[in-house]
């Protein structure tokens, strides 16, 4: 019969499968990261919040901006202005 390795003896404890299910479970149960994104604070944390939402909301302009959607299309079979009506 062969010898057991340390290494394989401490794999196959009974202990060390509870720790290590254990703490995968915290880890894969926490939402997002470990610093929170946000304050404490309920003012601050409300403000944030605010200028996180405000951001998220003229993302949708900014690129329509960048992608030249806001403006007429050249590629029609009319002519167009450009004219703000």
């Amino acid at each position: 019969m062969r010898p057991v390795s340390p290494l394989r003896k401490r794999l196959l404890r009974p202990q060390a499968w509870v720790l290590g299910l254990l703490a995968a479970c915290t880890i894969t149960s926490s939402t997002g990261c470990l610093i929170p994104m946000y304050s404490a604070d309920p003012a601050r944390r409300a403000q944030q919040l605010l200028y996180t939402s405000e951001d998220l909301r003229t993302f949708l302009d900014e690129w329509e901006r960048v992608w030249f959607l806001d403006s007429p299309s050249h590629m029609k079979p009319y002519r167009t202005s450009g004219l703000v009506l």
